[in-house]
């Protein structure tokens, strides 16, 4: 699990254009468990005015959405080194190649924040019974069969690394 490498794996082509199903999967996967809307179960409507929303005040409470939001940041960069190439230009030509790595890789990562937005913005709630199946029934057979989708296509076409 390398990092640097899986990120210069994708110097040609990034991971979200040929794992693309996979990458949708990781991005809800994402918000579920972050728990941002649609996924947000520990904030339903009932405990807005009996949670964490009132118990907490003051530092306590900006501890609390500090550590949130920090999360959102850390789903968000493990996305960008996994799928959208971290850290590189999305071309390899002049003007691209001109702007450093850690404003690709921050402006990859806001991109990524912002879709966290929009869908907290867009998406109704799950019922819990529903984030069950989805995630037993749905991606959990998905993302096995594309490891195995993935392991057939790496052994007919001798793409295995060495």
């Amino acid at each position: 699990m390398n990092l640097t490498r899986i990120v210069e794996a994708q110097s040609g082509l990034w991971f979200c254009i040929p794992h693309f199903p996979m990458f949708i999967l990781f991005l809800i996967s994402a918000l579920a468990e972050t728990n941002r809307t649609p996924f947000d179960l520990p904030e339903a409507e009932s405990e807005l005015v009996g949670g964490y929303n009132t118990e907490y005040s003051a530092m306590t409470f900006a501890m609390f959405f500090l550590g949130e939001y920090a999360n959102m940041i850390l789903m968000s960069s493990i996305c960008v080194l996994l799928f959208l190439g971290g850290w590189l230009p999305p071309m390899d030509v002049a003007p691209f190649t001109w702007v450093p790595g850690i404003v690709w890789f921050a402006l990859k990562v806001s991109a990524v924040l912002f879709f966290y937005l929009w869908a907290r913005a867009t998406l109704p709630r799950y019922r819990y019974d529903q984030l069950m199946r989805l995630g037993w029934k749905v991606f959990l057979p998905l993302s096995l069969g594309w490891v195995v989708i993935t392991a057939v296509a790496l052994h007919v076409f001798g793409w295995l690394p060495a």
